[in-house]
């Protein structure tokens, strides 16, 4: 009794209520104002509009609570075995003396974002739709492109401004769409609509600026990730920087490392056209040149071949030859020698007599002279001696 007389004393006496009011000043006047804290979900659930959560390190565990204003401008709900990081404060109810962390923001750890992303690469992997061989090739100078991301964003600008200096006969359809969050319902919806292809789009442009890994958790998603390997028309992304891989990547068409890399890789360049344009001519001039040549040559020897074997040179070619063999005939003929003092000796038959041994008297010659002819009887035959 004398101890406790003494405590009385010494010792600040408290009901319940005091105690946890003083216990709410010291933590609201002791504690930080706002921190970040890393965890593991342990146990998630809504109740009443509200997200409660059990938060823990594998050593303790606390309570968390995020109210149903705050959810409304979250970007992420973690699930239950979900890394998370956590802006917050303390909140202490002294009606119960029991501790929170109330939750103003809610990121996924980078191991979060890594898990989901190969747990759903592995499933698609399996069901075949990670497949080089599936990549469609882009079209090489698109008329109508549809431009998917945030509206307005730095990318949509460097997009516009890049796609007007590479190539501006290219008509862009700009479509907003959320690019973070939890918004995967909110783009399918966006790409089912243009599945139909009201537009007439020959390829579509997924693209999303840089930020954290954390950010791009939507594009990990295996509900959009299967309605872009499902699109009708080639698909590209540019989503993060360079060193960023994401699910909708893999399915993708093409890959392209940021949002201005995307439309360069899709635009064509109207200089380096402009100059195989350029060169083309010279190397079509250059071939019309030789071509022309070629048959200019072709036609002359043709002419030249014509010219030597025409009809008119043929018949004068073929009277030449008939004058002079008309000439050595000529020069042939019995009647020339005739002249030349020579006669042609026949019998009565008409038969040509060469020699007295052909002939007898009394047979009757007939002398064919140049003028005229001689008929004579042989009187008498002289041999000469041979």
């Amino acid at each position: 009794m004398t101890d406790l007389n003494n405590a009385k004393q010494s010792l600040t006496t408290f009901s319940v209520k005091e105690l946890n009011e003083s216990i709410g000043l010291l933590l609201s006047s002791g504690f930080a104002p706002k921190f970040i804290l890393k965890a593991t979900v342990s146990k998630s659930q809504i109740k009443k509009g509200h997200l409660w959560l059990t938060l823990t390190d594998g050593k303790a565990s606390i309570d968390g609570v995020a109210w149903s204003s705050t959810i409304k401008s979250l970007k992420f709900l973690p699930k239950p075995d979900d890394g998370v990081t956590i802006i917050g404060k303390l909140n202490f109810w002294e009606s119960q003396a029991r501790l929170s962390v109330q939750v103003f923001d809610i990121r996924p750890s980078i191991s979060t974002v890594l898990k989901k992303f190969e747990i759903v690469k592995s499933k698609l992997l399996e069901e075949g739709l990670i497949n080089d061989l599936l990549r469609r090739k882009l079209p090489k100078y698109p008329h109508s492109v549809g431009i998917l991301t945030s509206v307005p964003s730095s990318a949509l600008a460097d997009i516009l401004r890049i796609s007007k200096e590479r190539w501006p006969l290219t008509k862009l359809h700009v479509i907003p769409i959320p690019v973070q969050g939890n918004n995967e319902n909110e783009l399918k919806s966006i790409l089912r609509k243009l599945k139909k292809n009201k537009l007439k789009l020959e390829v579509i442009v997924i693209a999303r600026g840089g930020g954290s890994r954390e950010d791009l958790m939507l594009f990990d998603s295996e509900i959009i990730a299967r309605e872009i390997a499902t699109f009708p028309v080639p698909v590209i992304t540019g989503i993060g920087h360079e060193d960023d891989l994401t699910i909708a990547d893999l399915v993708s068409d093409h890959r392209s490392a940021t949002p201005t890399a995307a439309i360069v890789d899709l635009l064509p360049s109207r200089e380096i056209e402009k100059n195989n344009l350029l060169q083309n001519k010279k190397i079509f001039k250059d071939y019309l040149k030789l071509f022309f040549e070629s048959k200019k040559k072709f036609l002359i020897t043709k002419q030249y071949f014509f010219q030597s074997h025409s009809p008119a040179l043929l018949i004068k070619n073929k009277r030449t030859k008939i004058n002079y063999m008309y000439e050595i005939l000529k020069a042939l003929s019995p009647e020339k020698l005739l002249k030349r003092g020579f006669a042609l000796v026949t019998d009565d038959l008409g038969n040509s007599i060469y020699s007295v041994k052909k002939i007898k008297e009394k047979d009757k010659l007939l002398i064919q002279l140049y003028d005229g002819n001689i008929i004579a009887e042989v009187d008498s035959l002289n041999y000469d001696k041979i």
